[in-house]
């Protein structure tokens, strides 16, 4: 049997596995062994933080140390001009297979997504691959607006790209993870445009299998931490390493007066103390762990502008929680 199949038939069949996840939040205290592990962040923004390569170094090193599978930016890294360089040198002292996901920023200035592409070594604007038995699909939903009914920012997958997701689900019998930048669960929140058609076509592809083959979908892009599950697939929001955004009403300075000139976004920004980042492990037994760094406001936090908690549905937060379920089959 190929490894990739053993692992799966491991995770997903097997004897016990049915009671097994009819109790979702009952887990064994013999800690199975691990089946995949990857190391996710978000949302660096080097182009408006004025420290993002301490950050991503910070990201780079522990995972170096730690060692998983691969890694994965979500998105909003850096747009594609000479001067970023060296965020990509950073980025490829991973010594492992890594992998990248576009974000709406990415192209700020005129850039397109094929100049984003060569410029990271990215795969494609979007793509799948196999890596420990499992499937992963990277989504790009930064494409041309297709209804002029639709008027908020770019946040489009193509009809083309939805047909190529479709065949490409079709095309795999393995677990399935999902990357895009934009949530696939908020779409009241900025999410993907067509974000209920997306999960419609997750659902409609899980019933026709006859088991729940899409377990996890990540996104990044609202700078927020949360985690929703959505007939039986996990959708979780990866915490962007650096800010949250706040915008023109609540301005305010956190830098020096020498880098706030320097960077005139900084005053939109209530930024991080220290970059921030995940470390999802899913185990032998369909259990799937995630432990997410904490960190601080630099001042004056949010809650000290008088924001509103929950202003976007979710609180402004500076770190990433620490999440364990288990994978439905």
């Amino acid at each position: 049997m190929k490894r990739r199949n053993f692992i799966h038939h491991t995770i997903f069949g097997g004897m016990g596995l049915h009671t097994l996840y009819a109790a979702p939040q009952v887990f064994s205290q013999t800690k199975p062994s691990p089946a995949l592990r990857i190391g996710i962040c978000a949302d660096l923004h080097h182009d408006i933080i004025p420290d993002g390569p301490r950050r991503l170094k910070a990201f780079i090193d522990e995972m170096n140390s730690v060692k998983p599978d691969f890694i994965i930016q979500m998105g909003d890294f850096c747009v594609p001009q000479p001067t970023n360089r060296q965020i990509v040198d950073i980025w490829n002292e991973f010594k492992g297979p890594k992998y990248h996901v576009l974000g709406n920023h990415d192209t700020d200035g005129g850039y397109n997504h094929q100049q984003v592409v060569r410029f990271l070594n990215a795969q494609a604007p979007y793509y799948s691959f196999d890596s420990n038995g499992f499937h992963m699909i990277v989504l790009n939903a930064n494409e041309e607006v297709q209804s002029k009914a639709y008027a908020g920012a770019v946040s489009v997958i193509s009809d083309q790209q939805q047909e190529w997701l479709e065949n490409d689900l079709s095309q795999t019998d393995l677990p399935v993870l999902v990357f895009c930048h934009q949530g696939l669960d908020n779409d009241a929140g900025g999410g993907v445009h067509q974000g209920s058609l997306i999960r419609a076509l997750f659902d409609r592809n899980n019933a026709q299998g006859g088991t729940n083959k899409v377990k996890m979908v990540f996104s990044g892009h609202h700078h927020q931490d949360y985690h929703n599950t959505i007939n039986g697939i996990h959708y979780v929001q990866i915490n962007s390493m650096s800010y949250q955004w706040m915008g023109e009403k609540y301005a305010h300075a956190h830098y020096s007066a020498e880098i706030e000139k320097a960077n005139p976004g900084l005053k939109y920004i209530a930024p991080y103390e220290d970059p921030i980042w995940a470390i999802l492990t899913i185990y032998q037994d369909g259990t799937a762990e995630i432990k997410g760094r904490r960190t601080v406001f630099m001042p004056p936090a949010p809650e000290k502008l008088n924001r509103p908690k929950y202003h976007a549905g979710y609180p402004d937060v500076p770190y990433i929680s620490d999440r364990k379920f288990q994978l439905i089959k």
